[in-house]
């Protein structure tokens, strides 16, 4: 069985699931309650709500200080990384060891592996992170100091934030938008709104 909650951040409501053998997911904070419990479920249909477990707990409170501007690298919270294949599971255990407020590149990783070549699939995996915070796909950059994707909820944008609030050096900030791009967009909610 999976159990989640809810819990508020110093930027907004996050949510943690787990289950028997770690945490199964973190979904990023967003600023409605509500909002973010329907983005949850979508993604953990059959989780039940259920007061935190202490290891949840503890992850929890790693979040909230990561989140505060304090460093944390999380390393105490379980993930269950049999969740994932055997490639993604390298690639998250490169990316949790990156330091808060320092960053690597897709090639490093790729490189950390045995080939540098696989820098697209390095990103691919970190694309599909189900621990985002605990396994700081946010770290991962692209060559030469731009920030490359990511996939969360604000985009880029939640990725400079979250790597502002890590105090790490952001060599490329996100593109500003022009008033006509701004409008025909339909509104995406972001870390921060």
């Amino acid at each position: 069985m999976i159990s989640y909650t809810l819990f508020e951040t110093p930027i907004g409501h996050a949510g943690l699931a787990w289950g028997d053998k770690g945490l199964v997911g973190v979904y990023l904070p967003e600023a409605d309650r509500e909002n973010a419990r329907r983005s949850f479920l979508r993604r953990y249909p059959d989780a039940v709500e259920a007061s935190p477990t202490p290891m949840a707990e503890a992850a929890i409170a790693g979040i909230r200080e990561l989140l505060a501007g304090k460093p944390n690298a999380l390393l105490e919270a379980p993930i269950d990384i049999e969740r994932v294949p055997e490639f993604d599971a390298k690639v998250y255990e490169i990316a949790r060891a990156i330091p808060p407020g320092e960053t690597l590149t897709y090639g490093q990783i790729a490189e950390k592996l045995g080939d540098k070549l696989l820098a697209r699939d390095v990103g691919a995996a970190l694309g599909k992170n189900p621990w985002p915070i605990v396994v700081p796909c946010h770290r991962v950059t692209a060559a030469g100091g731009k920030l490359g994707g990511f996939s969360a909820r604000g985009g880029i944008n939640t990725k400079v934030k979250l790597l502002a609030i890590e105090g790490a050096r952001v060599l490329e900030p996100a593109p500003p938008k022009s008033a006509r791009a701004k409008a025909s967009e339909a509104p995406q909610p972001s870390l921060f709104d």
